[in-house]
């Protein structure tokens, strides 16, 4: 079974950068599609970014020109960079392994930017 561990959340500064991973165990990440997804206190989950497994992306309009989403193959690893973080960018993120027989959810990272 598939397990997604998350890293990289803190506290920063608005303006500040972060670059959250998500590490995949097992061996199908390279046919997954990769997605980070960010819930903040009392709204619905929404998609932050998603990246195919040949390396098409997509953002939500929020996050366009601010957050890079990308992916190393070789590490099980998709990284979401995010830069010019807004306090309205503060939430938990969560990665989530899509394939054509499922999907999996990593546990979640807190991020918080303060103004």
């Amino acid at each position: 079974q598939v397990q997604l561990v998350e890293s990289g959340g803190g506290l920063v500064q608005a303006g500040g950068s972060l670059r959250l991973s998500c590490v995949a165990s097992g061996s199908i990440f390279s046919i997954a599609t990769m997605g980070w997804y960010r819930q903040a206190p009392g709204k619905q989950r929404e998609l932050v970014a998603v990246i195919t497994s040949g390396g098409s992306t997509n953002y939500a309009d929020s996050v366009k020109g601010r957050f890079t989403i990308s992916r190393d193959n070789a590490k099980n690893t998709a990284y979401l960079e995010m830069t010019s973080l807004k306090p309205e960018d503060t939430a938990v993120y969560y990665c989530k392994l899509g394939v054509a027989f499922g999907n999996c959810w990593g546990q979640g990272t807190q991020v918080t930017v303060s103004s």
